[in-house]
């Protein structure tokens, strides 16, 4: 009779265990980093934006469609200053994209050393360059998320931001 209890608690705790494997396996799907590399071109703003979001699509990940939209919003900001400001110093930008851990991440590298001040003004600054990082700032903010410009340890510079994601 006891041993039977314990078969049936060793079966439930071996069943349990499958469940947290396959739920980890399903998480662990969608997770990963994924690198883009394009032009300083015009032309590889729009490109890039669809890449990331086929990508996301692919992958079927967990994104609500709020957050991807501002991540979109924010990767063609970064690339269209990468395009403009960097493309003298730097005719290739990257661009990766990293989701795990609750936040979906998104960075453009190019090889100017010039880190934009944007990031670090207040909103009501008059600027009179730098709208768009402006709008990544609020975007970013407004999701509950963090951006900022490190440097690259060849000398040029990353521009990220993380989103949250929402618990399933």
């Amino acid at each position: 009779m006891e041993s039977r209890g314990v078969q049936e608690r060793a079966e439930r705790t071996e069943a349990v265990g499958r469940s947290v494997r396959a739920e980890r396996a399903e998480r662990r799907a969608y997770e990963g980093a994924w690198r883009f590399t394009a032009p300083a071109l015009d032309a590889s703003v729009p490109q890039l934006r669809h890449a990331v979001r086929d990508l996301l699509r692919r992958q079927s990940t967990p994104v609500p469609d709020d957050v991807e939209q501002g991540l979109l919003l924010i990767l063609s900001e970064l690339v269209t200053n990468s395009v403009r400001h960097a493309a003298l110093l730097s005719p290739e930008i990257g661009v990766e994209v990293s989701l795990g851990g609750g936040w979906l991440r998104v960075a453009v590298e190019d090889d100017h050393p010039y880190r934009p001040k944007a990031l670090a003004a207040a909103p009501d600054e008059e600027l009179t360059s730098g709208r768009g990082l402006l709008l990544v700032k609020a975007v970013t903010a407004e999701a509950g998320g963090v951006c900022d410009v490190e440097q690259t340890g060849a000398g040029g510079k990353v521009i990220w931001a993380a989103l949250p994601l929402p618990e399933a």
